[in-house]
């Protein structure tokens, strides 16, 4: 099982991503979050081929607002459970320095 844990920032809607290899290209993913976007999306988006929803990501945005990380984690878990990628955090920091 892969599981990563979103704290998307100022909306505080914390959301854990829980992906679980079932057949050799088919994972179940389980999206757990108070935002109901992102309940929504957990709603549709149970289980998948993974080559597939990693070509049509983009799909996963229209359920949430532009700039919600939610559907690049799901993403992110599924390609680490399905062995196409390696679990590494991604960070977006601000620069209080600059600006």
């Amino acid at each position: 099982m892969t599981r990563v844990i979103v704290n998307p920032g100022h909306c505080g809607f914390t959301t854990t991503i829980d992906v679980d290899k079932v057949a050799k290209r088919r994972v179940k993913v389980v999206i757990t979050s108070d935002c109901e976007m992102v309940s929504e999306l957990a709603e549709s988006f149970t289980e998948v081929d993974a080559g597939q929803a990693l070509k049509q990501g983009q799909a996963l945005s229209e359920y949430v607002h532009a700039t919600c990380p939610v559907p690049i984690a799901v993403l992110k878990a599924i390609e680490v459970e399905a062995g196409l990628g390696v679990p590494c955090d991604v960070v977006i920091l601000f620069d209080s320095r600059q600006g």
